[in-house]
């Protein structure tokens, strides 16, 4: 049966089956052609098992069923049989799996069902109309499910990660001396346990498996919402490949991208969550619970400036004339949902000599006030912290660029630039050691559905908050500032629950925009109830004027 749904309306299907096994870490390795409008190039995929997969006796062994209880087809990518125009490979850097792009536009076996979660899963959104059982499909082999939409997945291989040079210091037992599927497993658990304190070798050696040779091709199937992938023998997901690299392109209708123009009339692209998050960008695990990794290498035309949500604020690297390569990176483990990308003539904007070049120094903690303020030790994941992190608990500013196109730089000097230490400062006060260890703030293309959206290490801004006084402005970034706690840093169980991380940004934007414009209390307070007034009236229209469905939370 086809799932067809409509993503303003519909709860859309999380189909990954992230109750058996887990995405560490992703490996980006992508060509932005705005001509074609497409992003094409590899993922490489690093998992683990799921810690509740071994309480299960065997391989899963329900059924994925259609009405009709056909059985779902699997097929490996067949080789182009006639000529094609567009001869361009897909990376420039693993020339061993460079091939001619033979399936845009290739049929979508549309036509199978299902959620493969967990029912206990904490997937929140997906209806149980839409759910079946996770299975092995008529066999014994363990079955990868994937949340993928609308892209076009042209090979599945395993990759032969004993094959990098130096990744024998991962292999602990004496008794894995030849090169085997236990082998390569082993090796991937070694790297995905490492250490935070050892982040940086952990990002080359990821870096070098994703340019190791493949050994192998996968079977592989998708339908309307899903990527689905095994290999013949491998029955459990401790038996399946932790390391897979998928060959694939975006279609320009993909709803996880939008290709148009910037004020300026130049062409660009972003991505935003919104409407089905990412699964349109790349295929992953979208379930909030699903936190991995990642590191993107993104080529794209020598005149575009690529940013994205990554910790390092990336320098273009050129390659062959005209063309440039990005590469960011994230250690932080973050919902897939949270990657971000938007390339662009985008022109960075540098602030005129402000009033707030010296405020971290005068408004500092000092070492004794900062460790007093962060006692104890963060009970998430182990990951590099920067709340554990003592010099990051007094920078009360962070580094930052604004990005827009050239033709918006008078608004964004007028208006954006002199009120982004300000804000930064007032989250600092209120809340203390920002999550994230710098921000670039883009101003984006005027068909943006909403005034701003908070992504690790970047915040897109409407240009409407360029227009007018200040105010509309700051409270905004404010906002967006606020989610890198909530949102973020913390977030909800499952996309049920996402009220929570807008209710407290909400709140924030008020108490930090009161701060950065240093009000008097009883000014603040008169401040925050007119806005509260201001709130309950809309919220009192939006109930006469939506249906009742619409005002239930489930």
């Amino acid at each position: 049966m086809d799932i067809k749904l409509d993503p303003s309306r519909d709860d859309l299907p999380l189909m990954a089956n992230t109750s058996h096994i887990l995405v560490k870490h992703y490996v980006l390795d992508l060509d932005v052609d705005f001509e074609s409008q497409i992003i094409e190039g590899t993922i490489v995929l690093f998992f683990e098992p799921g810690d509740r997969f071994e309480k299960q006796s065997g391989s899963t062994k329900d059924t994925c069923r259609s009405e009709s209880n056909e059985a779902c087809s699997f097929r490996m990518p067949a080789p182009c049989q006639s000529p094609v125009t567009d001869t361009r490979t897909f990376s420039s850097k693993t020339g061993y799996n460079d091939f001619a792009i033979c399936g845009k536009g290739e049929k979508d076996t549309s036509g199978k069902d299902g959620n493969h979660d967990n029912p206990e899963q904490a997937s929140g959104i997906s209806s149980s109309k839409y759910r079946c059982d996770t299975g092995n499909h008529g066999s014994e082999d363990f079955l990868l499910v994937l949340d993928c939409c609308d892209l076009s997945v042209l090979k599945v291989e395993e990759v032969d990660v004993a094959a990098v040079p130096g990744i024998d210091k991962f292999t602990r037992s004496p008794k894995l001396t030849v090169v085997s599927e236990e082998l390569r497993n082993q090796i991937v658990h070694e790297l995905v346990t490492l250490p935070a304190g050892r982040w940086r070798e952990q990002l080359d050696y990821y870096a070098g498996c994703s340019q190791a040779p493949g050994c192998g091709e996968l079977l592989f199937d998708t339908d309307t919402w899903s990527l689905q992938i095994r290999k013949t023998g491998a029955q459990t997901a401790t038996d399946f490949p932790h390391a897979i690299r998928i060959w694939y392109s975006t279609k320009p209708q993909g709803r996880s991208v939008t290709w148009t123009s910037d004020q300026s009339g130049r062409p660009c692209v972003y991505t935003m969550g919104s409407p089905i998050n990412n699964r349109a960008l790349f295929p992953c695990q979208e379930p909030p619970v699903a936190m991995s990794t990642w590191q993107a290498t993104v080529r794209a035309a020598a005149s575009f400036v690529v940013l994205m949500s990554g910790e390092n604020p990336a320098k273009p690297t050129q390659l062959r004339e005209g063309c440039a390569s990005w590469h960011y990176y994230v250690t932080m483990p973050m919902p897939a949902s949270t990657f971000t990308i938007a390339v662009g003539s985008w022109t960075e904007m540098k602030p005129e000599p402000c009033l707030f070049k010296d405020l971290a120094a005068e408004r500092a903690l000092s070492p004794s006030e900062a460790d007093f303020r962060y006692v104890g030790v963060c009970g998430h994941t182990e990951y590099p912290c920067r709340f554990q992190n003592p010099s990051a608990t007094t920078q009360e500013i962070v580094p930052h660029r604004v990005f827009a196109p050239v033709c918006l730089q008078g608004a964004c000097q007028e208006t954006l630039l002199r009120l982004v230490p300000p804000c930064l400062s007032a989250a600092y006060s209120i809340l203390g050691t920002h999550p994230f260890s710098r921000l670039d703030i883009l101003i984006v293309p005027a068909n943006f559905p909403s005034l701003g959206m908070a992504s690790p290490h970047i915040i897109f801004l409407s240009q409407s908050v360029l227009t007018g006084a200040s105010h509309l402005c700051g409270t905004r970034l404010c906002h967006e500032i606020a989610h890198a706690w909530f949102g973020l840093a913390i977030g909800a169980r499952d996309w049920t629950e996402e009220w929570l991380s807008e209710g407290f940004a909400t709140h924030l934007e008020d108490v930090f925009w009161a701060e950065a414009q240093q009000l008097a209390p009883h000014e603040a307070q008169e401040q925050q109830e007119l806005k509260a007034c201001l709130r309950w009236c809309r919220l009192q229209d939006e109930v006469r004027n939506s249906p009742e469905e619409m005002q239930v939370l489930r």
